[in-house]
């Protein structure tokens, strides 16, 4: 299994792994679809809220959508230091191939100081394509 795409922004560590989803794709149609499992690790010393989130996907021909909302998953959970909270969802595109990246919109427990933390990009790589966009 290939490494997980990770970053760390303010002692909140993400960790992002994409997996192609054949079975739910349509190549001859230009129909392709991914799953991505995220792990939100608070690796700091503050409770935190993630309460939007931020997405940034971008196709093989340079085609970005934007996607906003509340939370991750129908959720908006909250971590303690050491804990984690881990989801999976999903995304398709047009082309064979393209990549990820976003925010997700954290709000400090005790203060309420808002700031963002950064979720890796990651590359979406499917079998149909001719080489890998990372």
């Amino acid at each position: 299994m290939t490494e997980p795409y990770r970053q760390t922004t303010r002692g909140i560590r993400v960790s992002v792994r994409a997996f192609f989803l054949e079975d739910q794709s349509r190549p001859e149609a230009g129909q392709y679809v991914w799953a991505y499992k995220v792990t939100i690790e608070n690796q700091g010393r503050e409770t935190v809220q993630l309460v939007r989130r931020t997405w940034h996907i971008t196709d093989a021909r340079g085609r970005t959508q934007h996607v906003h909302g509340a939370g991750v998953v129908g959720e908006q959970p909250t971590l303690e230091p050491g804990e984690s909270f881990e989801y999976t969802s999903g995304t398709p595109l047009g082309t064979p191939s393209g990549f990820m990246t976003g925010l997700y919109h954290m709000v400090v427990s005790d203060s309420g100081e808002a700031f963002d933390v950064a979720i890796p990009t990651f590359s979406l790589d499917s079998p149909h394509q001719a080489g890998g966009v990372h």
